[in-house]
């Protein structure tokens, strides 16, 4: 889990971890999931999420960019993912999270008139 929070945007896969735990990958996923209660890519999804909503909110990313910088390749489902996770797209719950109550209507509205 700790080498999975330092390189949570990098390209691996379930048989990646497992070399590297020394396991098999089945075995990996049994253990991963009883320990963190989600599967090892849904672990990382998770701490690309979080990571993309600091960027969001402390460093003022745009969605497009947080979410290239948190590993993903497809802005629509960076924003997919994002949404299912926090309830709101990734600009109006920035805006939220700071406060920012122009750009929170502005965003409002546009999903509104979408």
């Amino acid at each position: 889990m700790a080498w999975m929070r330092t390189h949570y945007a990098e390209e691996f896969g379930i048989d990646d971890l497992a070399r590297l735990a020394g396991m098999s990958a089945p075995s990996l996923f049994r253990h991963f999931k009883a320990v963190a209660l989600m599967s090892p890519m849904q672990y990382r999804t998770c701490i690309r999420l979080q990571e993309a909503r600091r960027r969001l909110v402390a460093d003022g990313d745009d969605a497009a960019e947080a979410g290239f910088a948190v590993g993903y390749d497809s802005p629509s489902q960076f924003s997919r993912d994002y949404r299912r996770m926090f309830g709101v797209p990734p600009a109006r719950d920035a805006a939220r999270l700071r406060g920012d109550s122009m750009l929170l209507a502005q965003e409002v509205e546009e999903e509104r008139l979408s």
